[in-house]
């Protein structure tokens, strides 16, 4: 545990040191955020534009997380056990991609419908039954959902066979 700790701390310590805009807390053993990071870090939050925190063990993403990195344009929170986001991430006025592949998540996060520069989303490998594709229809910058490995109702799986303006993986592909 020790040896999990310096490694975020030298992390950290990389980012404010090297003026970098990408935070790398992947494989960390973290259960979540440390609280710690958001003091070490708040005079550069702004600067970070990037986030990976997967193949961590989190179960939740406080909200305190969003309102700190108002910033960020990409958040990889794969390999977790996250069930949902806090509301607070429809705040994120730059964020185009989302990673929640091998999550726990049983519903679509409704909210990163609301983020209107959103163009890449993938939920792959979550327990997600239904898809609010009517909602991601209206989301204009969206280019590209992966559902894969997702059991899929029969009613969300054909409306996702319709054509959309955004690239679809479902379950019915290679």
């Amino acid at each position: 545990m020790a040896e999990a700790v310096a490694n975020v701390v030298q992390r950290i310590y990389a980012v404010m040191e090297g003026d970098k805009d990408s935070l790398d807390l992947s494989n960390c053993q973290l259960t979540s955020f440390p609280e710690g990071v958001f003091q070490l870090l708040r005079g550069v939050s702004d600067n970070i534009h990037v986030i990976s925190l997967a193949n961590n063990e989190m179960k939740a993403i406080s909200s305190k997380f969003f309102s700190t990195f108002t910033q960020l344009k990409e958040v990889d929170l794969q390999g977790n056990v996250l069930t949902k986001l806090p509301d607070n991430i429809a705040e994120l006025q730059h964020l185009t991609a989302v990673n929640l592949a091998n999550n726990s998540f049983s519903a679509f996060p409704d909210k990163l419908t609301e983020i209107a520069t959103l163009e890449r989303i993938n939920l792959e490998g979550n327990r997600i039954a239904e898809i609010p594709v009517e909602k991601l229809s209206d989301m204009a910058a969206l280019k590209w959902l992966n559902v894969r490995s997702n059991p899929l109702s029969s009613s969300t799986q054909t409306a996702l066979q319709s054509p959309h303006k955004f690239d679809v993986l479902s379950a019915n592909e290679p």
